[in-house]
């Protein structure tokens, strides 16, 4: 199998979707609120580039990073936080006039607040979803291991199945060759952001696949001319 058809095969992959409501529960647990957080994640964001499977391999990476670098994450913080930090992305909640992460953290306390979620834990939430862009500085080790979660899933394989899942099957914007701006710009700007040992240590392995499958698509495709 050749490595764009690698790639391709993981951005089939790169949505997964399941369907349920999200709901109040007066003295929910923590595995309840965390169901129902998992529940309104899988049935509000569906999108091959950041949608719920997004979501879910942010907070397992952070947990991989954190554990890696011997840190102690609060749970409860990192949960909610990698499962919502998106939600500026989708209707109802995205607002074209303002960046999505600034919407999310505005926004998680309404989502939050009915599901049994310890809000005390609010303001450390809606912290690390305000900073979980690579380009902001995260505040405290939830917010840092996200951070470094949410901008490692730019790169590698992983990076390229997002970028390419944005084309247009039906021949409208964007089309192959627009998106590979995007793939160059990750590669450029996204390392340099990744700030935990952990997080660096994962960098050049990501950012050698990224470069090796756009090689590679060029000399396959007459240096994109055919893609």
């Amino acid at each position: 199998m050749s490595y764009l058809k690698l790639v391709l095969c993981f951005s089939a992959l790169a949505v997964m979707t399941l369907s349920a409501p999200v709901g109040a529960a007066p003295g929910a647990t923590a595995s309840d609120w965390r169901q129902r957080v998992d529940e309104f994640a899988a049935e509000h964001f569906k999108h091959p580039a950041w949608g719920y499977s997004h979501s879910v391999r942010d907070y397992r990476l952070a947990h991989e990073l954190a554990e890696s670098d011997h840190v102690q994450l609060d749970d409860d913080v990192l949960f909610a936080a990698a499962y919502l930090h998106d939600m500026g992305m989708f209707p109802p909640w995205r607002d074209p006039k303002r960046d999505h992460a600034d919407v999310a953290a505005d926004t998680v306390a309404s989502v939050l607040k009915d599901t049994g979620f310890p809000m005390e834990k609010i303001a450390k939430v809606q912290g690390a979803i305000r900073t979980h862009m690579y380009d902001r500085t995260p505040q405290g080790a939830e917010a840092l291991y996200l951070h470094d979660a949410d901008a490692l899933d730019w790169l590698g394989a992983i990076g390229a199945a997002r970028i390419l899942a944005l084309i247009d099957a039906n021949g409208g914007k964007p089309q192959g060759p627009e998106v590979i701006p995007m793939l160059t710009s990750n590669l450029a700007e996204v390392p340099g952001h990744v700030l935990s040992p952990a997080g660096r240590a994962r960098v050049p392995a990501r950012k050698a696949e990224l470069e090796q499958f756009l090689h590679v698509l060029r000399n396959e495709t007459d240096n994109l001319r055919d893609f």
